[in-house]
C-alpha cells in the first residue's frame, strides 16, 4: 500500500472513532440533576430540605459518584410560583441538559412541573408535593412522589378521629390543590368509618393569607365538636394564637396534619396547642438505626438536628440515586422503569415506589402535641408505614388516566 494511501485510510479511521471518543468522554461527566423548590417562599421547610439532599450528594460522591461518575445539582428557586418553577424546567431540561428533575414543595407548583416533565419526557421526583392528583386524575408516566400523600396522612389520622366521640366537625385549609385535596379525603375516609358524623363548617383561607380571627368565628358559629385542620406555616402560626387567645384551642380538639412537624413546633413555642392529634417528625424520640445514622451524620454535618425537610431531601436523593443504580443508565425511559417497584433505605426505613400509580411507601409519624421544657412535642406517636394506608387498586385504576400506567 502506498504511504499517501495509508495516511488516507489512517485519517478516515480517526475521523470515525472520533465521535466515539467524544461520546465516552461526555459520559464521564457528571450525572445532573435539576432541583426547583420554594427555597425564599417556604425556607422554614426548604432550607432544611436543600441541607438534607445536599448531605446525601456528598455523600454519595465521597463513595465514588453513581456508574463512575459524579452528581452535581443544579438548584433553582421557583420562589412559590408556578410560572417560574417551569421556566427554571424549561432552562435546565432544554438548556442545561439535566438527567432527572427533583423537588418541588407547593402541590400547584408539583402539578406544573408534573405536566412539563410529562411533555418532555423527564423523569420527576416530586419530593414533597401532597396534592393527590399528581399521581391519580393528573399522574403520568414520568412523575413519581416521593411523601405520603394528603390521602394516606388523612387516613392515617381518620384511625384516631374515628375513636373520638365528636359528631359534628369543622374543616379549616387553605384554598388550594393540596387543602382541597386534604380536606376531600378526609371528609371521605371519616364518613366511611363513622356515618354518623357530619361536616358543619368548611373554611378557606387564602394560602398564607389567614384571618384567624374571621376564620375562627365562622367556624365556631356551626358550633363543631372537632377540628380538621390543614394549614401550616404562618398560617398555622396565626390560627393558633388566635385559638388559644380565644380559649378554642385545646377546649375543641383538633386533628392536624403536619402540624407535629418541628419546622412548625419550633415557631410556636410555648403556644403548641395541647393535645391536638398530629402527622410529624418526632427527632428526638426515633431510635432505628436508619435514622439514628441520618441524624448523627447531620448533626455533624450542620451542627443543628434534622427537620423534616431535612428527611425528604435527603431520601429524594436517596430514591434517585437507587434508581439510577438499578437501572445502570441516566435514560429517563429505563428509569421510568427502575422506579416502578423500586425498592429503597431511607432514614424512616424501608420505602418502595408502588408500580401502578408511582407513590411511595414512605410513612409519617403520628401523635398528639404536648409542652416539654417550654417547647412543642409529639407525645404517644407511632410510625404508620405509608404501605398500610394507600388506597386500593381499584380506587387508583378509577382515578389514574390508563396511559399513565403504561
Amino acid at each position: 500500500m502506498n504511504p499517501l494511501k495509508r495516511r488516507t485510510l489512517a485519517f478516515l479511521a480517526s475521523s470515525l472513532a472520533w465521535p466515539a471518543v467524544m461520546a465516552q468522554a461526555a459520559g464521564q461527566g457528571p450525572i445532573r440533576i435539576g432541583e426547583i423548590n420554594s427555597y425564599s417562599a417556604i425556607p422554614q421547610f426548604t432550607l432544611p430540605y436543600r441541607q438534607g439532599w445536599q448531605l446525601a450528594v456528598e455523600e454519595i460522591n465521597q463513595a465514588g459518584g453513581l456508574l463512575g461518575r459524579k452528581v452535581e445539582v443544579l438548584v433553582r428557586d421557583d420562589g412559590g410560583k408556578p410560572e417560574e418553577a417551569l421556566r427554571h424546567a424549561v432552562e435546565l431540561t432544554a438548556k442545561e441538559k439535566v438527567d432527572v428533575l427533583a423537588g418541588g414543595f407547593l402541590s400547584n407548583v408539583g402539578l406544573a412541573l408534573a405536566d412539563h416533565a410529562l411533555k418532555n419526557k423527564r423523569l420527576f421526583v416530586a419530593s414533597e408535593p401532597l396534592t393527590d392528583a399528581i399521581v391519580w386524575e393528573k399522574g403520568n408516566r414520568y412523575t413519581f412522589r416521593l411523601r405520603a400523600s394528603t390521602y394516606m396522612q388523612a387516613a392515617m389520622l381518620v384511625e384516631e378521629a374515628a375513636k373520638m366521640p365528636a359528631k359534628r366537625w369543622a374543616t379549616i385549609a387553605p384554598n388550594y390543590e393540596y387543602g382541597q385535596s386534604a380536606v376531600a379525603s378526609f371528609k371521605e375516609l371519616l364518613k366511611a368509618k363513622r356515618p354518623d358524623v357530619e361536616f358543619v363548617s368548611e373554611q378557606w383561607p387564602a394560602q398564607g393569607k389567614l384571618e384567624a380571627g374571621t376564620t375562627l368565628a365562622a367556624t365556631m358559629q356551626s358550633r363543631p365538636e372537632a377540628i380538621f385542620n390543614a394549614t401550616f406555616g404562618a398560617d398555622l402560626a396565626r390560627l393558633v394564637r388566635e385559638g388559644n387567645q380565644r380559649g378554642i384551642f385545646p377546649k375543641t380538639p383538633v386533628v392536624s396534619l403536619l402540624s407535629g412537624e418541628p419546622e412548625y413546633l419550633d415557631v410556636l413555642k410555648d403556644e403548641t396547642p395541647k393535645g391536638w392529634i398530629v402527622t410529624g417528625y418526632p427527632w428526638d424520640q426515633i431510635d432505628s438505626r436508619e435514622h439514628a445514622s441520618f441524624a448523627a451524620n447531620y448533626l455533624r454535618r450542620y451542627s443543628e438536628n434534622p427537620k423534616l425537610g431535612s428527611v425528604v431531601g435527603y431520601a429524594t436523593m436517596q430514591a434517585i440515586f437507587a434508581a439510577i443504580n438499578k437501572a445502570k443508565s441516566v435514560d429517563n425511559e429505563k428509569l421510568v422503569v427502575a422506579m416502578r417497584g423500586l425498592k429503597f433505605s431511607s432514614p424512616f426505613g424501608p420505602v418502595e415506589f408502588r408500580a401502578l400509580d408511582q407513590q411511595s411507601t414512605m410513612g409519617a409519624y403520628v401523635g398528639k402535641l404536648d409542652l416539654r421544657g417550654g417547647k412543642g412535642t409529639m407525645v404517644e406517636w407511632r410510625y404508620a408505614d405509608g404501605k398500610n394506608y394507600l388506597p386500593t387498586d381499584a380506587y387508583v385504576k378509577a382515578r389514574r388516566p390508563v396511559e399513565a400506567m403504561k
